[in-house]
């Protein structure tokens, strides 16, 4: 009996993709840390500690050619107090290694581990214990020991601070006129410190009531002292048993239409010349869930963080969680989970010389189609992504897609192609580190290498066009200079 994963039935896109001969005026440029990576606070030190760590950030690194960066930050950071002469990098005390701590106090060290990153880190420090001299002397120590920092948030996500935080004033109940307030005389003061421009501000995850466009106007006081703006994306929850889809969670349209809403926050960023970033993002929240280490969320990164890129957004940031809990981390001890696939795959696509961005299909169906060009406009790569869903049920569909218009270089009869694959959009790697995802036929080992040997798919050209297949939930990257 055959089984039905293997079966396949073939479409055909009734349209061809034209590929622009040089990279259109809409084409945007990328940023070489748009895959970036958010750290929870407590838990930075601990991925330090991990032995994959390293390799991981410099596989990226290599398929990049810049580091990506590193927000240390989260929940964490609003219950952690400085302490300058406290001997580890962090001190706290949790009964359950799967949960964060209630308090905790860092020290000098904790600088000193974040000057190793070899990207630039942006540092999050305390806002709602309403203690500005501490969380000040804490961004006095980060400036003197990181030539790496990019820059300070003060405060994580202020709009949930609960009746009871110290930054809220007696009597008065927390809005967001309140909160700009706060944020205009903390970042005034960090410049005074700094001297430079070095907060990150706004820090929010509810556009627009919370966001960066509702705020800039009310700190126009701070604004010469503030680098960049940051928003934090979640599109689903996990929290409090809230049920996940991972249908939904790769679904191109999908994705367009969720992106969309940060396009004024970064429009808002840029019209005064600061920088927009999705300074902590995943999945789902509290971790993740059932939909996070899965084959679909690397699709869904790719297509998440490329969407994201053409409306503004300059670099996300992914959040990495408690080590012990974290079901949409990118590794963990000697594991490197599915996420991180689609992280190595989209960098890969966009490589070294990968400079502009362009959206090459109408947003209208489950094929997602971008171009990659150089800066000089020549167009590199093909990425493809075929979001429609397969989780075993039925017949796994396969979907030809013309492209049509190429001009290539060295070999005019053949293109190169690389797949990312899985049986299924849920495929997850197994706790002994065992995966059914393969890049190139190839998957990474618990230190972040890929093991087997790489698989080149060779694409014939005739007249200028090719025609490529993708089953549903699956990626391929097309490359015309090689």
């Amino acid at each position: 009996m055959i089984s039905p994963i293997l079966l396949l039935y073939f479409v055909t896109i009734s349209r061809s993709i034209d590929v622009p001969s040089s990279a259109p005026s809409n084409a945007i440029t990328i940023d070489p840390a748009l895959l970036s990576l958010s750290l929870e606070f407590f838990a930075f030190p601990g991925y330090m500690e991990l032995n994959n760590t390293a390799p991981c950030l410099d596989h990226l690194q290599f398929l990049r050619g810049q580091a990506p960066a590193v927000r240390i930050g989260g929940t964490t950071q609003d219950r952690a107090t400085f302490n300058a002469t406290e001997s580890m990098a962090v001190r706290y005390t949790v009964s359950d290694p799967t949960q964060a701590p209630a308090s905790l106090t860092y020290g000098p060290s904790f600088f000193t581990l974040a000057s190793t990153l070899k990207g630039n880190v942006t540092v999050g420090l305390n806002r709602q214990l309403n203690n500005e001299t501490n969380s000040l002397e804490a961004a006095q120590y980060a400036l003197a020991s990181m030539p790496n920092l990019l820059s300070i948030e003060l405060g994580n996500e202020p709009e949930f601070y609960a009746s009871g935080s110290p930054i809220i004033p007696p009597g008065q109940s927390w809005n967001p006129t309140l909160d700009a307030a706060s944020q205009q005389k903390w970042h005034e003061d960090l410049g005074q410190v700094s001297n430079k421009s070095l907060g990150q501000a706004a820090v929010y995850l509810s556009p627009p009531t919370w966001g960066t466009a509702e705020l800039i106007p009310k700190i126009p006081n701070a604004l010469s002292s503030i680098i960049s703006f940051s928003g934090h994306s979640y599109p689903q929850s996990a929290c409090g048993g809230a049920s996940t889809n991972l249908q939904a969670l790769q679904s191109h349209t999908g994705i367009i239409s969720y992106t969309s809403q940060y396009k004024v926050e970064a429009a808002a960023a840029h019209a005064i010349g600061k920088h927009y970033f999705l300074g902590e993002t995943n999945s789902a929240t509290c971790g993740g869930g059932g939909i996070s280490p899965t084959f679909g969320a690397a699709l869904w990164i790719m297509d998440y963080s490329l969407q994201a890129a053409l409306i503004g957004v300059e670099r996300l940031y992914f959040h990495q969680g408690t080590i012990a809990d974290c079901a949409y981390c990118w590794w963990g001890e000697n594991i490197v989970d599915g996420p991180y696939y689609g992280a190595a795959f989209l960098s890969e696509a966009l490589g070294i010389d990968g400079h502009s961005v362009s959206m090459l299909d109408n947003g209208t169906d489950s094929m997602a189609v971008y171009a990659i060009y150089s800066s000089s406009g020549v167009v590199l790569r093909i990425l493809l992504i075929n979001t429609e869903y397969f989780d075993g049920t039925g017949t796994r569909v396969s979907t030809t897609v013309p492209l049509a218009g190429l001009k290539t270089t060295n070999r005019p009869d053949m293109l190169s192609a690389k797949r990312l694959t899985a049986p299924l959009a849920n495929s997850i790697v197994s706790a002994n580190g065992s995966s059914p995802i393969t890049l190139a036929g190839q998957s990474f080992d618990g230190l972040c290498s890929l093991t087997k040997n790489e698989v080149i798919e060779l694409i014939p050209v005739h007249n200028n066009s090719v025609s490529v297949s993708l089953q549903a939930s699956e990626a391929l990257l097309v490359s015309l200079q090689w």
